[in-house]
């Protein structure tokens, strides 16, 4: 599940590592985002009906989620759904924000302004959001490394010496493209979808859960991760000092590996191992 905005080319691990981790990596843009049609009106809920209809046209009996950014509550929506029965193993989420209405959280505490401003428009002023979107949707198409480029002066230094790395940014960068490649549509919905309420109870979720979160992060602060853990009480959750937002990129392998030894068959791809 890719951040907001993002699309299925997103930054991931290499080919090789994914070989060696016997993981099959599926990505998919959510609706609006690249070559995905529009879903008006979509919840964070109905991403779990999106990954229903994928895990069924390609026959997976088991499989387990894993969000980044913006995509973290499309995940959680996975687990808390209750489509998938015995076939959703784990869940991991990376850097999520909690839902705009979590009691007791001091929501923009900490938070970039350029985050702010997003999510304020998505609660108050639905057409200033279309207009700010659309016109920074406009200029990614024309100079894709213009979305780093925008929040440049919000990185901390640990996400700064992320994003300067050339093949990582050249990665953000093309999934920024991909991203608004038809319009500004997913981005859009995404804001909104993310700021009203999510279609399900973070509490009822009973798959096992990771959380992770870096602790300079700027753009979904770590509270909201904590905040998430408090709901979630039987899930993992790590805190990583010293780093920030971007740096959930670099941990995706630890991760993908936690996700993959809840089907110990899949993760050993040495000789004479089943894979």
């Amino acid at each position: 599940m890719h951040g907001m905005p993002g699309s299925r080319s997103g930054p991931k691990p290499r080919s090789m590592i994914l070989h060696l981790l016997g993981i099959r990596l599926i990505c998919y843009d959510r609706p609006g985002y690249g070559r995905s049609t529009r879903h008006p009106g979509r919840r964070v809920v109905d991403a779990a009906l999106d990954v229903q209809a994928i895990a069924d046209h390609l026959e997976l009996d088991k499989f387990a989620v894993v969000g980044r950014s913006g995509g973290g509550p499309h995940a959680l929506a996975c687990a808390a759904s209750g489509l998938f029965t015995d076939r959703l193993t784990r869940v991991a989420v990376l850097v999520s924000p909690a839902p705009t209405d979590a009691h007791g959280l001091d929501w923009y505490a900490g938070m970039a302004p350029s985050n702010i401003q997003a999510y304020r428009e998505a609660l108050s002023d639905r057409r200033r959001l279309i207009e700010s979107l659309t016109i920074r949707a406009d200029r990614t198409r024309r100079d894709p490394a213009s979305v780093v480029s925008f929040i440049d002066g919000e990185l901390s230094a640990a996400d700064r010496n992320v994003v300067e790395d050339v093949a990582l940014r050249r990665q953000l960068t093309e999934s920024y493209a991909e991203a608004v490649r038809c319009g500004a549509d997913g981005w859009i919905d995404d804001a909104l979808a993310l700021s009203e309420d999510w279609g399900f109870d973070p509490s009822s979720i009973k798959v096992p859960v990771r959380l992770w979160h870096g602790a300079e992060d700027a753009f979904s602060p770590v509270a909201h991760t904590r905040w998430l853990k408090s709901q979630i009480p039987h899930a993992e959750f790590e805190e990583q000092p010293g780093v920030g937002h971007f740096a959930a990129m670099l941990i995706l392998p630890d991760i993908l590996a936690w996700l993959a030894t809840a089907q110990p068959e899949l993760v050993d791809a040495r000789p004479g191992r089943r894979v």
